[in-house]
């Protein structure tokens, strides 16, 4: 196969993987991708998987390119904050929640992080389409759970003062009903009342 068919084929993929490729040639061999790795034509993301060199990045992109490197997994955590204007900070890493196991991935363009939650929280996340690439990302009802979820240490009030987290935005964009009903799903006492009383720290700093 030469290039020029490769990248026809699959111009509309943000990352392709060999197997795709061998959809469209079975015959083919993995040394052409290191050939044309070095030409400069495409970039290596992970193991068996690989980008356009000359495709634009974007955030959309991106998260494409996170699901796809890791599935099932969709965008949350830091990364779902930041979309939402919920924390002030730049987020460098794209960070996603899977069932599997935890795992990271240095690539050319970024970083792409994955934390591992249990099968039964694995919920909450809405397919997005924006310039033509859909990708799936947290809710921001969920993108606020399982980042507290995972951060045990945000239980007092000068914890959540030190998080930044901008509570006018989210009391603007959420469903307080159905924060609360995701919230009953995880069937800790405890993270259920740490859940109580963030609704009622963001209600008071609004």
């Amino acid at each position: 196969m030469k290039y020029q068919q490769l990248q026809g084929e699959l111009k509309d993929f943000a990352v392709f993987s060999l197997v795709d490729i061998r959809k469209i040639d079975p015959t083919f061999y993995r040394h052409q991708l290191n050939e044309w790795q070095n030409k400069g034509y495409i970039k290596k993301l992970r193991r068996g998987y690989y980008m356009f060199a000359d495709l634009p990045l974007s955030e959309e992109v991106l998260f494409l390119i996170a699901n796809r490197l890791y599935p099932p997994s969709y965008v949350s955590f830091e990364m779902a904050l930041s979309y939402y204007g919920l924390i002030p900070e730049g987020v460098y890493s794209i960070t996603s929640a899977s069932s599997k196991k935890t795992a990271s991935f240095k690539s050319p363009v970024t970083e792409f992080s994955y934390q591992q939650i249990k099968a039964e929280y694995f919920f909450g996340y809405r397919l997005e389409t924006k310039n033509g690439y859909t990708y799936k990302i947290a809710e921001i009802e969920k993108a606020v759970l399982d980042y507290v979820y995972l951060h045990p240490n945000i239980i007092k009030p000068e914890d959540f003062y030190e998080w930044r987290f901008n509570s006018e935005e989210f009391l603007e964009k959420a469903d307080i009903k159905k924060f609360r009903k995701y919230a009953m799903v995880y069937t800790s006492r405890g993270f259920l009342r740490r859940t109580e009383d963030l609704i009622s720290l963001i209600k008071q700093s609004k």
